[in-house]
């Protein structure tokens, strides 16, 4: 029993090193990642890959270096397996994160998470307590997992914050586009236009997507439309839609703009009230919490001595 737990634990730790290892170490890509990674460079555009670029020139140094080769690695094996996580992209792209690195995040962070459960083992085990060999490969499994899936959690709630901003800028874009259209001025000139009123995060998207569709050659309308596919909203690919069908009648968008700005307003307004009920609804129940534990502490008393007696 002795010999066989530093057994176990050094074939734990032994796996996770050997994985790490594999991920850093270079080889051949195949021809179904390189065709795939062609495709995402020419669905991106040439703006968002040279972006890109800048901004992984800027992660510089040894670390920045094996987290670069690993993302590189696992993106890769993501492709070949046909794991598109378009959802978790879509989180992404509106926190403006690499998809590279945050995968590198998630393989360091779980081969961590394997590091770590032995270790917690050990401590535990020196105290005394545990001692089946088994625990720390249950451990270590466990702990990685974990780790493993702490930064889609992350991801997921700060994209979630992050769209609700762009959403009320998006109604109060659509005001601006309708006033600009009552103005004189023609669709493509009220769509840029009204995104230059701000430099805000939001705005700034909105205003690069308009800039590389001139430059594409494609719809304003359209760039809009690939924007929202690209960040998961679907208020930007209505609009886009909606967009397509009356372009060509100036009343007729003004109208679409006003309604749909209308409504966004009135289900954020909606979803206001419904996250303050939520609030007084916790709030409720932490003052009856509250009331229950003193009525606790006054009934205690008196409940002891009657039961002694």
């Amino acid at each position: 029993m002795n010999l066989t737990m530093p057994i176990v634990i050094g074939a734990t730790l032994g796996l996770g090193v050997f994985a790490l290892v594999r991920a850093l170490m270079p080889s051949r890509r195949s021809a179904v990642a390189t065709v795939a990674r062609i495709d995402a460079m020419r669905a991106r555009g040439a703006a968002y890959e040279s972006a890109h670029r800048a901004a992984d020139a800027e992660d510089t140094g040894r670390l920045g270096t094996v987290r670069g080769r690993v993302g590189r690695r696992v993106a890769e094996f993501y492709v070949q397996q046909g794991w598109e996580m378009r959802s978790l992209r879509a989180d992404l792209a509106v926190l403006d994160r690499s998809w590279e690195k945050f995968l590198a995040t998630k393989v360091l962070l779980a081969a961590t998470g394997v590091f770590f459960g032995p270790f917690l083992f050990a401590i535990i085990f020196t105290l005394g307590f545990g001692r089946s060999p088994i625990i720390p490969v249950w451990l270590a499994l466990m702990f990685g997992v974990l780790f493993f899936f702490l930064p889609d959690l992350e991801v997921r709630r700060d994209a979630q914050d992050k769209r609700r901003d762009l959403r009320r800028v998006i109604g109060a874009y659509l005001d601006l586009v309708s006033m600009s259209l009552a103005g004189g001025r023609g669709l493509p000139e009220a769509l840029m236009a009204a995104a230059e009123v701000s430099d805000g995060w939001a705005t700034q998207r909105i205003r690069n997507a308009l800039a590389d569709a001139r430059i594409t050659g494609i719809s304003q309308w359209q760039a809009l439309g690939a924007l929202g596919e690209e960040l998961g909203v679907e208020e930007l690919k209505d609009l886009s839609a909606s967009l397509a069908l009356v372009a060509d009648d100036g009343a007729k968008v003004r109208e679409s703009l006003a309604s749909r700005a209308e409504t966004m307003r009135h289900r954020e307004l909606a979803e206001i009230e419904g996250s303050a009920g939520e609030k007084s609804q916790s709030m409720l129940v932490a003052q009856l919490l509250l009331c229950a534990g003193f009525l606790v502490f006054l009934i205690f008393p008196a409940a002891m001595r009657v039961f002694q007696a």
